[in-house]
């Protein structure tokens, strides 16, 4: 699992960062309140579970689905939210709390109910119309105020639009909630799912709340109150004949197991997950656990027993590859890699880590190639990607020093760092790039100029 940073190496984030900001209060269940400080985790198994949880939701929405539109944002706060493009952010903290699978597809349902219900847009033009009556009113009251000679009128008006905006803005969002809710019910019902997992999750944020002392009656709530909401759900459940359990119900226990396991301390596992717990999500979790302890023996102890028992499964693999990485054991870390790529050949994470560990082990021509053809092949899905970086070192290892210095500019682009990249662009067109590569250096060029432009960087010409 790689944290991902808000900076340009991940383009999309800087964009979720300005939209999640806006639109947060369209949150499934809990507010968060601003996500100035969201990050997001990039774990390519969780990440398909998602899609694959995700996808029959947003198709009986009638939801264009893409692969790369649901976010594991890294907090463990119960929340989850949507912004424009249809792009969907799911807290750990709501994939760990969720009991079941059919307990987060209920979240994911009321969100894809927000898309569906086209809440986004809505909420953009409500907002605009919000603040435009409220300053309308504070300039008419707090003229008023001025006129009268009353200083006390003034402020009093100005009190007062501010409070009648925000109970209008509360107001409407709660409608949206509802209607959100009335939406999940009605997709969960079309994919054969019971609305039983949404209602125990509302019974989570109720128990949360009265731990936390929120009241249940207080108005300026950002959703509905949960009492009302949980008669709504407990009736539509009731009346259900759906199951109440997801068809991939093994998975996501043991990717709740990961997830948990990789967010909290090792004592907090070893509680949840305890050694007489001889499941595969129970072993899992501390493997991972005891990897962080750095206990390797006991670590792959548990890692291999998961092989023996599940050999077909890549990321059993990948986890022993990165224990075998961390720590120096880079022949075995690579085998490990080169076992879960050949069971899941297409995977742009296990082709990146097999490359970084074949870097690492002194590479022969031969291998060189194949490293070079992997990375090209990541950088085709992921062109925001650590694999440029691989690149630019395999690229001059080869003698490829036209490749290796644009790969490096690349990179650095992505970083935000306009100089170090035009200068690394500008070295790769003095090693003779081929035609095909020209193209790319001089559509990097104009990229960087944009930047530099951005950031008020004085001009430069070649």
């Amino acid at each position: 699992m790689v944290e991902k940073a808000y900076q340009r190496i991940n383009s999309f984030l800087t964009t979720a960062k300005k939209l999640a900001g806006s639109l947060v209060l369209l949150s499934v269940f809990l507010n968060c309140g601003t996500a100035g400080a969201i990050s997001l985790i990039s774990d390519e198994e969780t990440e398909i579970f998602l899609h694959q949880t995700l996808r029959p939701v947003f198709n009986a929405a009638g939801v264009a689905f893409r692969p790369g539109q649901i976010y594991i944002v890294n907090d463990r706060e119960l929340n989850a939210f949507v912004t424009d493009g249809n792009r969907m952010f799911v807290n750990i903290g709501t994939i760990t709390a969720a009991d079941s699978q059919n307990e987060l597809t209920g979240v994911l349902a009321h969100e894809t109910g927000h898309i569906q219900g086209g809440h986004i847009l809505r909420h953009k033009i409500k907002s605009r119309e919000v603040q435009s009556i409220s300053l309308a009113s504070m300039l008419v009251g707090g003229l008023a105020g001025i006129a009268a000679g009353r200083a006390d009128l003034s402020i009093a008006a100005i009190l007062g639009s501010q409070s009648s905006a925000l109970n209008s803005m509360l107001s409407y969002q709660i409608s949206e909630e509802r209607s959100a809710d009335e939406a999940a019910v009605n997709l969960l019902k079309k994919i054969n799912q019971s609305p039983a997992g949404m209602l125990a999750f509302l019974k989570k944020i109720q128990h949360r709340n009265k731990m936390q002392g929120i009241a249940e009656r207080d108005y300026y709530r950002t959703h509905p109150l949960t009492d009302e909401r949980i008669s709504f759900v407990e009736k539509a459940a009731r009346e259900s004949r759906a199951p109440a359990q997801g068809p991939q119900e093994k998975e996501f226990q043991r990717i709740k197991a990961k997830l948990f396991a990789y967010t909290e301390e090792p004592r907090q596992t070893f509680l949840k997950y305890p050694p007489n717990d001889s499941s595969v999500p129970a072993r899992y979790a501390r493997a991972i656990a005891l990897f962080k302890q750095l206990k390797m023996k006991e670590a792959l102890a548990e890692v291999n027993s998961l092989i023996a028992d599940e050999p077909q499964n890549p990321y059993f693999y990948e986890l022993k590859g990165q224990m075998m990485m961390e720590t120096g054991k880079i022949v075995p870390a690579a085998a490990a890699y080169r076992q879960a790529l050949k069971l899941q050949p297409a995977s742009s994470l296990f082709k990146l880590n097999l490359s970084q560990a074949m870097l690492e082990n002194n590479p022969g021509p031969a291998e060189l190639k194949e490293i070079v053809r992997m990375l090209n092949q990541v950088l085709v899905y992921n062109p925001d990607s650590y694999a440029w970086l691989l690149l630019a070192r395999a690229s001059g290892m080869q003698n490829d020093m036209a490749t290796s210095n644009y790969a490096a500019a690349e990179f650095s682009f992505l970083g935000g760092d306009a100089q170090t990249a035009r200068r690394q662009a500008e070295n790769a067109l003095r090693h003779n790039p081929s035609s095909t590569l020209r193209l790319k250096i001089d559509d990097l060029l104009m990229r960087i100029k944009q930047l530099e432009k951005e950031e008020g960087l004085p001009e430069r010409r070649r």
